[in-house]
Parts: structure tokens; sequence; C-alpha cells
């Protein structure tokens, strides 16, 4: 169950930081409801201090 969930958290925050409009991301994740987008797009703001994405970004930096 919590792979699923961070999977689709990644799904959401991704399409989020790429520029889909907080009006279609929701669709495209099969959100019952606009205000769980929501939620997930509040949360994004926090993931700059999370170890997981820390350690992404310098992974992806390649340094």
């Amino acid at each position: 169950m919590m792979q699923s969930h961070m999977l689709r958290h990644t799904f959401v925050t991704t399409k989020l930081d790429g520029g889909v409009s907080l009006r279609d991301v929701p669709i495209a994740a099969r959100h019952v409801d606009p205000r769980t987008t929501t939620r997930y797009d509040r949360a994004r703001k926090n993931l700059d201090r999370h170890p997981n994405y820390i350690l992404a970004a310098y992974v992806i930096s390649g340094t």
C-alpha cells in the first residue's frame, strides 16, 4: 500500500513541477476529490528538505 501511495505522490508532484495545471492533474491521477491534489501541491514545497529528494537531486546532477 505504501509503495502505491508513494508512486502516486511522485506522479502528481512530477506533473505539477512540470507545469501541468492544478486543474488537469486530478484527472490524470484519478483523484475523485480535487482537494487531494491540492494537498499534494502544498506538500511538494516541503520536498526540498526531504532526504530522498536531496539524494535524488544529487544523483541527477552527476556530482
